[in-house]
């Protein structure tokens, strides 16, 4: 449903830098950048566009698709490493349903940031 997300942050430069760190193994890059902010995204289209703000921005929960079980450890070891804080180590979340397989961290600005696999293992 959604073409792309823009969010506020209160740091331009420390999120840039969490969100590229956190997302690469997800295959996110910066797609575009300009004075007014930042896209993030794969294959060069920007997803989620980051914008400084003087106020405190609402922390969100953003979930980004990862491809498989890896990808999801691998986001949450570099998020961890980027500074993020462990909201949930990778794993199954059978109460979703019973291939849901996500990681979570609390990012900059107190975002709830997940990446997550639907398909089964293998």
């Amino acid at each position: 449903m959604f073409d792309h997300l823009g969010i506020g942050v209160s740091a331009l430069a420390e999120s840039r830098a969490f969100f590229l760190q956190a997302l690469a193994p997800l295959k996110v890059a910066v797609a575009m950048e300009g004075p007014h902010g930042v896209g993030l995204g794969q294959g060069g289209k920007p997803s989620l566009w980051l914008y400084e703000t003087r106020d405190r921005p609402a922390p969100l929960h953003i979930a980004f698709a990862a491809e498989n079980r890896a990808q999801v450890d691998a986001f949450h070891q570099a998020a961890l490493a980027a500074g993020g804080k462990d909201n949930g180590a990778p794993g199954l979340r059978p109460h979703y349903h019973p291939n849901y397989y996500g990681a979570f961290v609390i990012g900059p600005d107190g975002h709830n940031v997940e990446a997550v696999c639907h398909k089964p293992e293998g």
